[in-house]
């Protein structure tokens, strides 16, 4: 038996996960049940170092509506995200993460809120269960995120939530190699409710996103939503140029009044210093928007399949 059009297709990304699959499984059956047998569960192994994909594996064995996707390497969650969103074929798609702080019970509460007209319900994390220093983080980044965007988000919610089919449609297909899902979804509006749900400690391990990683994703984020770092620039150089004008007219009319007796060596070296580094600086942020042009023109592919459990041409069920 094949599930061809099932009601609810849940999306989770799998990395170093290999004793929380089953559990997982588990609990997302349990509560989907609920609503209807008609769902899929699609687990994308981003490549995971451990037994993850074996677990994903064993999992689509036992019930075919747990579907498997195996990337070839390591691409990124969003990456794997957006993997699993290719293949889904439900009316209403859930997103959320394999660690369990995303708690499965709260997609019926989703689902129920998305059911009175939402295309979009996001899960709004009320008690965050997160270490001290990522909830620290999250607020900075979307803090800075909101000015340079223009993009109002809010740091309590992220990739869990309920949408809408015409949603993710409209998702795929944007070619974005910089990717971040809750930013991409919040770029294509529709009607959008944030659900207030419980938030859990995770399941076992620790995460996997170290603080380098939160900041290069940070900075991926921010340069490929917004040229405002470019107008930060022109305009902190605007302001460095009169500021440096008025310095010099002051020392010109100091000198001719013999307040400056001797050049000052020191003043000239800062200045050299001061102008240098700002230029580099700013020529740093010319580069990194040209970079990211140049990886997105080459248009290689967001992601790369090498393997695939329970999973058929997704053109050919659509059609049925």
């Amino acid at each position: 038996m094949v599930n061809k059009n099932p009601i609810i297709s849940i999306v989770s990304p799998v990395y170093k996960s290999e004793n929380i699959v089953e559990e997982l499984v588990i609990q997302v059956k349990k509560t989907v049940s609920l609503i209807t047998n008609d769902f899929e569960l699609i687990l994308v192994n981003d490549s995971s170092p451990d037994n993850s994909w074996e677990k994903i594996i064993s999992e689509t064995s036992k019930d075919y509506r747990v579907k498997g996707i195996n990337l070839s390497r390591n691409f990124g969650q969003h990456y794997a995200i957006t993997a699993g969103l290719k293949y889904v074929t439900g009316d209403w798609v859930v997103v959320m993460d394999c660690d369990l702080q995303d708690r499965p019970v709260e997609i019926l509460n989703l689902y129920n809120k998305a059911r009175e007209g939402f295309d979009i319900v996001l899960a709004k994390r009320v008690n965050r269960k997160d270490k001290y220093f990522k909830r620290l983080f999250s607020i900075f980044f979307y803090q800075t995120y909101n000015y340079l965007s223009g993009i109002k988000n809010n740091s309590s919610v992220a990739n869990f939530g309920i949408y809408s089919y015409k949603v993710i449609t409209e998702y795929n297909k944007m070619k974005e190699l910089s990717r971040s899902f809750p930013s991409l979804i919040k770029y294509l509006g529709f009607k959008t409710y944030e659900l207030e749900v419980e938030h859990s400690e995770r399941f076992e391990g620790v995460s996997s996103y170290s603080l380098s990683i939160l900041f290069r994703l940070a900075g991926d984020v921010i340069f490929s939503n917004s040229n405002k770092p470019l107008k930060f620039a022109t305009k902190i150089g605007l302001l460095i140029s009169v500021i440096s004008f008025f310095v010099g007219f002051y020392n010109f009319v100091a000198f001719q009044i013999g307040y400056i007796k001797v050049p000052g060596f020191t003043t000239t070296i800062f200045s050299i210093w001061f102008i240098g580094g700002i230029i580099l600086f700013f020529l740093g942020i010319l580069g990194i928007y040209i970079g990211k042009t140049f990886d997105q023109v080459k248009g290689r592919q967001l992601f790369i399949v090498s393997d695939m459990k329970n999973i058929e041409n997704k053109e050919t069920i659509k059609s049925s």
